[in-house]
């Protein structure tokens, strides 16, 4: 029985990558999940290299996903985050799922996953003052076609 599943079942996904496969769908996951943390905390990736000991062009290339982390790495991170080295897998099924999919293109669709909307509501938060904070959300909604 257990031979006849292995004899049937598909054959297991590669881990690594080749040059014109692109970066690995989990290693997108937790880049992208290190840059959402990243930004949750107001720090920017200069701020999160010297907590980790890592150079700007290092952070870059694990927030996109073309330097996979190393598990000693990813503790590093979890802690510079204030995060659990689970948090990085969080949402990531066994198989490419289709919101990596849209990941690896860039086509995002979900607005809440787009790096423009994340920006949006860190500017948004970062205004102090409530009155002035409330007109640019008026501002917007009175833009917004249908919100």
């Amino acid at each position: 029985m257990i031979v006849e599943q292995i004899l049937t079942s598909e054959a297991p996904r590669k881990r690594g990558r080749s040059t014109s496969e692109g970066p690995n769908p989990t290693d997108i996951h937790v880049g992208e999940r290190t840059r959402l943390r990243r930004l949750e905390l107001g720090m920017n990736q200069t701020e999160l290299g010297r907590a980790v000991g890592l150079t700007l062009q290092q952070i870059q290339k694990y927030e996109r996903g073309i330097n996979r982390v190393s598990s000693s790495r990813l503790f590093d991170l979890s802690r510079a985050l204030h995060v659990s080295v689970s948090y990085f897998f969080e949402g990531l099924e066994n198989s490419r799922s289709a919101q990596l999919d849209e990941l690896v293109s860039g086509e995002v669709e979900d607005p809440s996953l787009r790096y423009e909307t994340r920006e949006l509501v860190r500017a948004y938060y970062g205004i102090s003052d409530p009155i002035l904070r409330s007109k640019v959300w008026d501002l917007a909604m009175a833009l917004a076609p249908s919100a």
